[in-house]
């Protein structure tokens, strides 16, 4: 395998397996069919994909970036990025947590988690394309109607289509009950969707044939404020009944976002409905729009941590390798002793040993906190399920900003 300078491999199964035991979640049925030596062939596959095929694609995202036709609208992503997606869909990284009742490998949310940490490290834009479909897959698997569920949530498995996650509108971030998408109800049972959102990341690309957007929106008459809003599936092409896609839906990426970094992952800016055709589909029941998207919410908030962690994993063991190779100076306790790599200088190594212990703490929270969703999801004790409930509660908010600021520090 390749260098890894991007997570430390031995500190990762340390905390995994000796300070979590993760071995333990065993004894719930959930994940009974799974020992450490499936665990760790997991964390090696997703190591070798994030180090031989994510990595490299890094650089080029952010010099090459993306390509925006305004014209059609469309998204071109650098072409390395395909070779790296397609890896970690066919290695099935996408379902690796999701139930094994909807097809997915049904893993414990720790190890997905830690895998999260290598491929955010190697490539974070590129990783958040491939971790759109599982939040897809989410978010519709549990609310769709037998008809939804059949339409899209097969293709999402297959990792043939995309997701997004569309909130945000010019008028209407973190209050998001201020929203003016609306949602009009035709004798088929769709919908017409009229509005517009901004800053939606993966918003449009050509890595996946289709694109499933869920989308907030007001059912026309509904009332205002986040009681009243309702979330809809609007998929970039129509899709058929037969299930082959059909013409491109009543929507397009009216453009991108230029940014100071993160340049291979589009955030965009969509517009449905401008010719009236928008076609979307209820998910869930009317008016659950807000608690339905908080299964997302909070899974992306989660998500945000581990991009943060990535990257600074990814900038301390640079910063070793760079320190145990570049000579300069002599130490100032042997002045006379010649030039010295610069990581045997003390400030250089109180400098190192910051960046480490942090790396370290990020990854270990952010790991206890998927380790109680874990068990809140797994066990049948109501206590155990209130206490794990509780620690994910708390820790969401402070792994996505927490770990986010001092990713800067």
């Amino acid at each position: 395998m390749s260098l890894n300078q991007l997570i430390d491999s031995r500190d990762v199964r340390f905390t995994l397996f000796e300070m979590l035991e993760l071995e333990k979640l065993n004894r719930f049925d959930a994940f009974k069919d799974f020992d450490r030596s499936v665990y760790e062939d997991t964390l090696e596959l997703a190591e070798k994909i994030a180090v031989q095929q994510f990595y490299p694609t890094n650089a080029e995202g952010d010099k090459t970036g993306l390509k925006f036709d305004p014209k059609t609208g469309e998204v071109k992503v650098p072409e390395s990025f395909k070779k790296g997606f397609n890896a970690y869909i066919e290695s099935g990284f996408h379902s690796l947590a999701l139930p094994q009742e909807i097809g997915g490998t049904g893993l414990p949310s720790s190890i997905s988690m830690a895998c999260a940490e290598y491929f955010n490290a190697g490539n974070t834009s590129l990783t958040m394309y491939c971790g759109s479909i599982t939040g897809a897959i989410a978010i519709i698997a549990p609310f769709a109607n037998k008809e939804l569920y059949n339409m899209v949530v097969p293709k999402l498995m297959e990792g043939k289509w995309g997701g997004t996650m569309c909130l945000t509108e010019p008028g209407a971030g973190s209050d998001v009950g201020a929203l003016k998408t609306k949602a009009v109800k035709q004798p088929d049972g769709t919908y017409l969707i009229t509005g517009t959102k901004i800053f939606i990341s993966n918003g449009e690309h050509d890595m996946t044939e289709n694109i499933i957007h869920p989308v907030l929106a007001r059912i026309e008459g509904d009332p205002e404020g986040t009681k009243g809003i309702s979330i809809f599936v609007v998929p970039k092409f129509l899709i058929n009944p037969d299930g082959s896609l059909g013409e491109r839906n009543d929507m397009i990426c009216a453009g991108i976002e230029h940014k100071m970094g993160l340049k291979g992952n589009a955030t965009s800016m969509l517009t449905f409905g401008d010719n009236g055709k928008c076609v979307g589909y209820l998910l869930g029941k009317e008016r659950e729009g807000m608690k339905i998207m908080f299964h997302l919410m909070n899974a992306a908030r989660i998500h945000t941590g581990v991009q943060a962690l990535g990257c600074s994993s990814a900038a301390y063991l640079h910063a070793v390798t760079y320190a145990r190779n570049r000579v300069q100076s002599a130490l100032i306790t042997n002045p006379k002793g010649g030039p010295v790599t610069i990581i045997n200088h003390p400030d250089v190594k109180r400098m190192l040993l910051y960046m480490k212990s942090n790396v370290e703490g990020m990854s270990m929270l952010c790991l206890f906190l998927v380790l109680h969703e874990d068990i809140m999801r797994a066990s049948k004790d109501p206590e155990e399920v209130k206490r794990a409930t509780g620690i994910v509660e708390i820790l969401t908010p402070i792994v996505k900003a927490g770990i986010s600021d001092a990713s800067w520090l």
